[in-house]
């Protein structure tokens, strides 16, 4: 296998999202009656897409039902990107450079359909060969769709990239499509990613060299 692209979710890789998404969530799961905690948020709604989110929670209502309340928790998610500063993480951003110097092909992947609109408002957009978000495909993870993808609009194969994870149905998602992944455990929980090849608390703990040498074991 060559090393040839890589594959960074969105929230809680590239950018702080998260306790936004799971504020919006919280203010909506609430609207009906449900008490959700941020352990919820990780094991069952991070890294999937809206419609899915809500149908892990909301277990009782029916498809229009569902829809509206992901669109709920849509617009409360724009209230709170509109009034806050979204966080970058610079370490994922100095490992995205050293990649593309090393002519490694980048894209940003996420079952968000804000990925463009969150990597524009951050001047991001640029830095990525090729972005995937919400709308582009249709199969949520651990479906591996949305890497594949990814890694099609690179021009790529499953086995010529790594995608780059915080979430447990991410991690699963990038090894059910076949491919290397790292687990980034910023909350200190290296467990709960442990089906990555490697689990890491931050991305400063990579480089080129250590990526690259993933590919030759």
């Amino acid at each position: 296998m060559n090393f040839k692209g890589a594959i960074f979710d969105l929230d809680g890789v590239i950018v702080d999202t998260v306790p936004l998404h799971f504020e919006a969530w919280k203010r909506m799961f609430s609207e009906y009656g449900k008490n959700f905690t941020f352990d919820d948020y990780k094991v069952k709604v991070d890294g999937i897409p809206r419609l899915d989110g809500a149908r892990a929670i909301l277990t009782d209502l029916n498809g229009e039902e569902l829809q509206k309340a992901a669109s709920k928790k849509q617009g409360y998610y724009l209230e709170l990107i509109d009034k806050v500063k979204i966080k970058i993480y610079y370490s994922t951003l100095d490992l995205v450079k050293e990649l593309k110097q090393n002519g490694i092909k980048v894209a940003a992947a996420s079952s968000s359909r804000n990925c463009r609109l969150i990597l524009e408002r951050t001047n991001l957009a640029g830095l990525f060969d090729a972005i995937v978000g919400g709308s582009d495909f249709k199969k949520g993870k651990p479906d591996p769709e949305i890497f594949l993808l990814s890694a099609s609009n690179l021009g790529l194969s499953a086995d010529e990239v790594i995608v780059f994870e915080d979430a447990i149905l991410g991690v699963e998602a990038a090894k059910n499509g076949r491919m290397l992944c790292v687990g980034i455990a910023r909350e200190g929980d290296l467990r709960l990613l442990k089906k990555a090849d490697i689990v890491v608390k931050d991305l400063s703990e990579v480089d080129y060299a250590k990526l690259k040498g993933l590919f030759k074991t």
